[in-house]
């Protein structure tokens, strides 16, 4: 079918103009995959900066007879934004909303538009764009056309073809068409006039299978749109090509319906005994026309409090499964009336009205996050798309769910449903056994049963993400023949080749080909992690990933950390998503075939460790542990780079130059060594050497160890290289603090390390043997229940997380079991109360194995209780440890850094405190900005009323 080589399809596409072209193995292994199932490597990747680059893309692609797939942020659940040939990615450049007109209440804006970002333009002028997607952070306008997304707030706005005025496309033959509406609100079309007339044609063929099959209910979006094509609707290629998945032609800008943002919100949330009950619910609460109607039930809550703790899910009320029930309105006397009656007419066993905003945030995010939180199913295996948002008429969705529980159980499946219950649409994730002999054939058995289901039902295959490869080939269980006829009439028109998109909708591959999933093969062999959470398996540890890509979001909006590196690069590899995709074809794969290959290598390079994807990801994946896997299989036992010498062995060089450390400073600070020592570590010559401390702080502890009280609760002091070396002043500092909240510093007999510099160099074999020696120092501490406290996030974190990877024992257990931050600490200690803080302002930075190993909670109840005025920052601050000091990585580290952290030093006021725990984001801030950090025990031991003495 296609013709040409890849590498004549690249000389065409840059001899045509098209610069920016990614044909290499990382990139092309990066979108192989979306957040579907299926995996299909593509010839080649365009990011186009213009309509002419995607003019340019379809001559040369018609001319080789090369399929085309255009493709948003790939969040598609159904497979929809993958495919053989180029893929178009529009999210890189054409990403501008072009205009906002507040008087007519529209906005235009490129197909690689940002929800998040058109919402950011819209909010200053009261106005949002009405549907909203869970996947809001990160999905482009152009990806939500292409499927006809939803959202939570469908029952308020619609779906995404009822906001949508006119679009400017191209077909496959090049032609330009633009669709939009006149004054009087009717249709208009100008461009393709040949296909315009064949449709007409079309339409005028099939009017009663268009009439009678078509537009049943609110969330039918199964196959083409083609109800648009009547004569009573004014043959609307606008509603047509919304929902077609770029399979008739490739939308290049939008012009879309803003709604004016409601002055309250109320969140209600009633609790049932099962999911069906909560489903009978759902008719009655239509009636108090809510603006969205969304239902979870335990099993997913539950997850939420096994990975992220007890306090992670707010107050919900008594029951099994709810409802959160969102009402709208103006008038919040009107509102709040409507929400006392839909409480007296649910039906709940219990009831919650929730009118802060920001308390009911965190309850709509355990429904946001429902795709990657559902990524492990009750039974404790992966859970996977596939079967992922059909959607019945809401009258029926009670007797629906339970009949659906029952399908599950017959295949022998379990689940966690959640949905937009208020559309009669529901996601689920299922442990298909696609690993398994026959798990493919079960895995179609079952969709087969499930659309027969939902048919029965008169519901839709799909309610929101499409059809594509998982769902087309089941339509004609959903529709008539002459249906079907119908949509191979309309893909004939646009596109008589089948280049665009093809697999999808018309002439579809079948629902069981090309399952990423399906070809991973177990990796346990001699592996130096545990992945204890994944069975001891490499592989399903990275096919945690499930490619909702979240790690594409800005957290500059968001928060929390992920992805820094994508953040920087904006470079689909270079994204969480996109690194487990490069090892998934590692491991599975043939563009990638080991440890050693350069696309594994180049995913991997920008990575920070930074583990925010360890909490910040739903699914739980940790690619810093992942690269420090890669690391130590690639160069166990070969030549390392320079900076795993020097940098991976810090604590070592360290104590040597504890030895002499003004000599050290000296040498150090002389350019001509200065200049060859960075070069020989490997480090970028932009970057300074931290100055050693003239006396360790081990050595400060015992020569004033007969002058510190001998009464007080016994804690151990985590004495980490970099506290230690660099900045003893804080576990000075920490000695006072504790000393002062009632309890006895001690410290280990023999100095203890974490190991941290060698797992993030992959020297995980020496780690190893040091945080066993550490556990041996530990131990008796952990026995005795006396806490543990680090100092440094990044070590402690080590001791919270990774040092069970390394050491399965159940002495590290029960260290790591032991192991507190100073906030932790203080706030179980009783009778304690933090030194006032009234007149300080933090500018706070917390670490990133902080917030995601450890979390920044308890600091920030601690700093509220002293009375500080906090502004919290996100991201990284770009050093993350060695990876900002080493040579190539300085621009990126940089960028990380203008994410957030320079931004807020630049605008600090006077007097205002930076406050970071860790040795990096000090360093960083000093390095980049001549800010100094302090550390939260310097700043509570500053306004202790009478410092003890230590």
């Amino acid at each position: 079918m296609t013709g040409g080589t890849g590498d004549d399809l690249v000389g065409r596409l840059s001899r045509a103009g098209v610069g920016d072209v990614l044909a290499d193995a990382a990139h092309r292994s990066a979108y192989a995959s979306d957040a579907s199932l299926y995996r299909v490597v593509p010839r080649a990747v365009v990011r186009p900066r213009s309509d002419d680059d995607v003019a340019a893309t379809f001559e040369v692609c018609r001319a080789l007879g090369v399929p085309i797939t255009a493709r948003g942020a790939g969040t598609s659940v159904a497979g929809n934004a993958i495919g053989r040939g180029v893929v178009l990615d529009f999210s890189r450049y054409l990403n501008r909303v072009l205009d906002v007109d507040a008087d007519a209440r529209t906005a235009r804006v490129q197909a690689g538009t940002v929800h998040a970002t058109l919402q950011a333009a819209a909010r200053p002028l009261g106005l949002r764009f009405g549907p909203d997607p869970s996947t809001h952070t990160r999905c482009t306008i152009g990806g939500m056309i292409g499927n006809n997304s939803c959202g939570s707030r469908t029952l308020g706005y619609g779906r995404t073809s009822d906001n949508v005025l006119g679009l400017d496309a191209l077909t496959i033959d090049g032609e330009r068409l633009s669709t939009g509406r006149d004054d009087k609100g009717r249709p208009t079309l100008e461009g393709a006039k040949a296909v315009a007339e064949s449709l007409q044609a079309i339409a005028q063929a099939n009017l009663a299978v268009a009439r009678t099959e078509f537009a049943t209910f609110g969330r039918q979006v199964s196959g083409y749109a083609v109800e648009h094509l009547l004569p009573e609707r004014g043959f609307d290629l606008t509603g047509l090509l919304v929902g077609s998945e770029g399979t008739l032609a490739v939308v290049t800008e939008a012009t879309v319906r803003l709604v004016a943002d409601p002055a309250h919100r109320l969140l209600v949330v009633l609790g049932y005994p099962d999911f069906g009950s909560a489903g009978d619910a759902v008719p009655a609460v239509l009636e108090f026309t809510p603006t969205a109607c969304e239902g979870i039930d335990s099993r997913i809550v539950e997850v939420v409090r096994g990975r992220r703790g007890p306090d992670a899910v707010p107050p919900l009320p008594d029951g099994r499964s709810w409802l959160f029930v969102e009402i709208a309105g103006d008038d919040l006397g009107e509102a709040r009336e409507r929400a006392r009656r839909l409480v007296a007419a649910a039906g709940a066993v219990d009831t919650r009205v929730v009118e802060d905003t920001a308390e009911a945030a965190p309850l709509w995010r355990i429904r946001e996050d429902g795709a990657g939180l559902a990524g492990r199913a009750p039974s404790g295996v992966p859970a996977h798309a596939g079967w992922e948002d059909a959607a019945v008429p809401p009258q029926r969705i009670g007797d629906y769910l339970r009949d659906f529980d029952a399908l599950t159980e017959q295949h022998g499946l379990s689940a966690m449903p959640y949905g937009h219950l208020g559309d009669g649409c529901v996601h689920v994730r299922l442990d298909f056994p696609l690993d398994k002999p026959g798990g493919p054939g079960k895995f179609r058995a079952f969709l087969e049963d499930a659309a027969d289901l939902v048919v029965r039902y008169g519901g839709s295959l799909s309610g929101e993400h499409g059809d594509g490869r998982a769902r087309s080939e089941l339509l004609p269980r959903m529709y008539s023949p002459a249906a079907m006829d119908l949509f191979r009439s309309v893909k004939q028109a646009f596109d008589p080749e089948n280049l665009l998109n093809p697999g999808v909708l018309v002439d579809p591959d079948p629902v069981d080909a090309d399952i990423r999933v399906a070809a991973a093969r177990p990796v346990r062999a001699k592996l130096a992690l545990a992945y204890h959470s994944d069975g001891g398996d490499f592989n399903q540890a990275v096919h945690r990933c499930t490619g909702v890509g979240k790690c594409r979001a800005d957290t500059t909006v968001l928060g929390g950390v992920m992805c820094p590196s994508f953040l920087a690069t904006r470079a689909e590899k270079d994204s969480t998503r996109g690194r487990a995709r490069v090892l998934q074809e590692m491991l599975d794969g043939d563009l990638a075939p080991d440890w050693r290959a350069t696309a594994v290598h180049d995913a991997l390079d920008l990575c920070l460790s930074c583990k925010g994807c360890a909490s910040d990801c739903p699914t739980g994946i940790d690619m810093a542990a992942y690269k420090a896997e890669v690391l130590h299989q690639s160069y166990k036992g070969r030549l390392r780079p320079r900076s795993h010498y020097s940098l991976g062995r810090l604590p070592r060089w360290s104590r040597l130059a504890a030895r002499m450390p003004r000599l050290a400073n000296r040498l150090t600070s002389l350019p001509g060594v200065r200049t060859v020592a960075l070069y020989l570590a490997g480090v970028d010559k932009r970057r300074s050497i931290p100055e050693f401390a003239g006396q360790t702080f081990r050595r400060w502890f015992r020569t004033n160890a007969p002058r510190r009280p001998d009464t007080g609760r016994p804690v151990v002091l985590f004495v980490d290289s970099f506290t230690d070396h660099f900045a003893p002043e804080i576990a000075k500092a920490a000695v006072e603090v504790l000393t002062a909240a009632g309890y006895a510093p001690e410290i280990t007999t023999e100095s203890a390390c974490c190991g941290l510099t060698w797992i993030s160099t992959g020297q995980l074999d020496a780690a190893r043997r040091i945080l066993g020696a550490t556990v041996g120092q530990l131990r008796d501490a952990a026995e005795r229940g006396v806490p543990i406290v680090g100092l440094e996030p990044s070590c402690t974190g080590v001791l919270r997380g990774d040092l069970v990877e390394l050491v399965d024992t159940d002495d590290a257990r029960k260290v790591s079991a032991a192991t507190v931050t100073v906030a932790e600490l203080l706030a179980r200690t009783p009778d304690w109360s933090p030194p006032s803080l009234a007149d300080v302002r933090v500018v706070a930075q917390p670490h990133c194995h902080h917030h995601a190993v450890m979390g920044w909670d308890a600091d920030a109840k601690l700093l509220k209780a002293a009375g500080a005025t906090v502004r919290r920052l996100g991201g990284c601050c770009g050093l993350a440890g060695n990876f900002g000091v080493e040579r190539g990585h300085y621009e990126v580290s940089v960028q990380v850094a203008e994410q957030q952290l320079l931004p807020a030093l630049r605008d600090a006021r006077e007097g205002e405190v930076f406050l970071a725990d860790g040795f990096s984001c000090r360093t960083q801030a000093a390095d980049l900005a001549g800010v100094p950090g302090k550390h939260l025990v310097q700043l509570l031991a500053d306004a202790l009323p009478e410092r003890p003495r230590t």
